[in-house]
């Protein structure tokens, strides 16, 4: 099997290192201080187990879980345990809490080897989804990252203009640019803070801090004209979200 060690401090690298260097049938393609690293290699070498630190630079591990295959069997390993249950939320295979002996490094290489050999052919869950997952109940993401090729793009929550959907995948519009990112609507709109980005329409999730006025169209249909001069269809549904929103704001003042 071929693994990547990804962990910011160079004794957690050294010691996996000799653990990893004492197992016969095991190679080490790549060794990462930080989450860019980690998602480049992760492409470019595809191992089949990744040992990831939860925090680190750039990106934190549960972000380059999110921009890499979810097919590849991942063990967390980091010195605070209270990721732990968000770890084996996200179908981490094991959770590595430092600093552990290598009898417990064996049993969750056991268990990796366990997942690799059960992926043959299997169905991999959406990277999205493991993501969402992986969030503390009524934490949202202030941030949202993209893969582009082997290019990571971090795109913070507060600049995101609207989110388009298209098929499986979802356009996101920010600073004049826009993005495109394999997630459905209905996950992103789950992991955004609902008081800040409302479903405007079934394809449409706005910020509702960029929108400057709403227009009517028809008797049902708005549209929401944004600080960028962008147009966004707004469903009957989606007017009556707005209003509430207007009118929770409201009340707090």
């Amino acid at each position: 099997m071929n693994v990547i060690i990804a962990d910011d401090e160079d004794l957690a690298r050294r010691l996996l290192r000799e653990y990893v260097n004492g197992e016969p049938d095991i190679e080490i393609v790549a060794e990462c201080a930080n989450g860019f690293e980690t998602v480049k290699a992760v492409i470019e070498r595809r191992p089949d187990v990744l040992f990831l630190d939860v925090q680190m630079p750039k990106l934190d591990g549960f972000e380059v879980l999110e921009l890499i295959d979810p097919g590849i069997a991942v063990v967390f390993v980091t010195a605070f345990d209270q990721y732990a249950m968000r770890a084996f939320d996200a179908a981490a295979v094991d959770y590595l809490l430092k600093p552990f002996p290598v009898e417990r490094f064996r049993e969750a290489l056991a268990r990796a080897r366990r997942r690799v050999s059960a992926q043959t052919g299997a169905p991999s869950p959406s990277s999205s989804d493991l993501r969402n997952a992986a969030r503390a109940p009524g934490e949202f993401l202030q941030r949202i990252v993209v893969r582009d090729g082997a290019k990571v793009h971090v795109i913070p929550a507060g600049k995101l203009d609207f989110a388009e959907a298209q098929d499986d995948y979802v356009a996101l519009r920010s600073e004049s640019k826009t993005w495109l990112k394999q997630q459905t609507i209905a996950s992103l709109e789950t992991a955004l803070d609902p008081g800040r980005f409302l479903r405007a329409h079934r394809s449409y999730l706005v910020n509702v801090e960029k929108i400057t006025r709403v227009e009517p169209n028809t008797k049902d249909t708005w549209t929401a004209i944004l600080v960028d001069g962008s147009r966004v269809p707004m469903s009957r549904s989606g007017y009556a979200r707005f209003r509430g929103l207007l009118a929770d704001g409201q009340n707090r003042e």
